[in-house]
């Protein structure tokens, strides 16, 4: 199944309403946080070689950890009025742009 950020944003936002009503954006960033550091203990057990994170232990919690990411980020993004897909795509926009191989200092645009 393929989903867009549209598609997950929607199905989320009915998900979350149905299950959460009044959750407070802030509980969505809070998640969004947790999530990040779960990805980041992962990445840093197995670089470490401790806790039996071999390769398949790490790539399994670390792709579950992306991808509470993106629905916790779905949520927060309901919860503020943003358009997850416009926004990635409006940055990625300007991100793309950018040379930090002819400006290692600042990057500048193509």
């Amino acid at each position: 199944m393929t989903l867009s950020l549209n598609q997950l944003q929607a199905e989320h936002q009915e998900w979350a309403e149905h299950n959460f009503p009044n959750q407070a954006e802030h509980e969505a960033l809070l998640g969004l946080i947790e999530e990040l550091g779960e990805l980041a203990h992962a990445h840093l057990k197995y670089e470490q070689g401790i806790r039996g994170y071999d390769e398949e232990y790490y790539r399994v919690h670390a792709s579950d950890a992306v991808g509470d990411i993106m629905i916790y980020l779905a949520s927060y993004c309901n919860r503020c009025g943003f358009n997850l897909q416009m926004c990635m795509e409006e940055t990625w926009r300007r991100v793309r742009e950018r040379d930090w191989q002819a400006d290692p200092r600042g990057g500048v645009s193509r």
